[in-house]
């Protein structure tokens, strides 16, 4: 079994749904006010962004293209009520945090753009990577956020304090604004470790540009 690790990297960081791409916003803001809320979405998305692409995938030449949007829908439908009859079974206080954010995945915007973009056109292992690969970076991102507001807001993460009795909680981070702030920030910070990067590649460049240029003068003299 051929493991595609270029679909399932760009996932997880080139082409991260949320903060890369900025996709999925609605369940980013609204569910991460602490990191098991957001880690039980981005599972649950995964879930049905996997099984829908596997899905897709393997009926990708009988589904008509004039019903594709349609089709994928349903698909996409059926596999968020089994996740979200899980959810209410498996871990019901979880699910009534959580609320209408669970069946809202049918609506998913990174969903059904990877069953057109991707499933609808690769082979089943290829779109599985692919699925793998945004799935877990979205619910990474998920966590990141959650963890950052629960620990600011609470003083520790997973129900565990990290920063001591002595911690005035930041209320403002469980509300609405708290998760804008939150997601600014981080945004801003891998937009910064982007630009440093590039800046340090470019310097590469032109440090090996002139040894390149003299390489190839030497080889045209001789």
């Amino acid at each position: 079994m051929r493991v595609y690790w270029g679909d399932l990297i760009r996932g997880l960081w080139k082409e991260n749904a949320i903060f890369r791409m900025m996709i999925g916003m609605c369940p980013t803001l609204a569910v991460t006010t602490s990191a098991i809320n957001g880690f039980t979405m981005g599972v649950a998305t995964t879930a049905v962004l996997v099984c829908s692409s596997l899905l897709i995938s393997v009926f990708r030449n009988v589904i008509p293209k004039q019903v594709r949007i349609p089709v994928f829908i349903v698909v996409i439908a059926t596999f968020v009520t089994i996740v979200d009859m899980l959810l209410a079974a498996l871990v019901p206080a979880i699910h009534k945090v959580l609320g209408i954010f669970v069946p809202l995945i049918v609506v998913n915007c990174m969903i059904l753009a990877r069953a057109e973009a991707f499933a609808s056109k690769m082979p089943v292992m290829r779109s599985i990577t692919d699925a793998v690969g945004m799935g877990f970076g979205f619910a990474w991102a998920l966590v990141l956020i959650g963890s950052l507001r629960e620990l600011l807001g609470t003083g520790g993460v997973f129900g565990i304090n990290l920063l001591g009795a002595n911690f005035v909680p930041w209320m403002i981070m469980l509300k609405p604004p708290g998760a804008f702030i939150t997601m600014g920030l981080i945004v801003f910070a891998i937009n910064l470790i982007g630009m440093a990067q590039s800046r340090k590649t470019g310097r590469l460049h032109r440090n090996l540009a002139p040894a390149c240029h003299s390489q190839g003068a030497q080889r045209e003299g001789i």
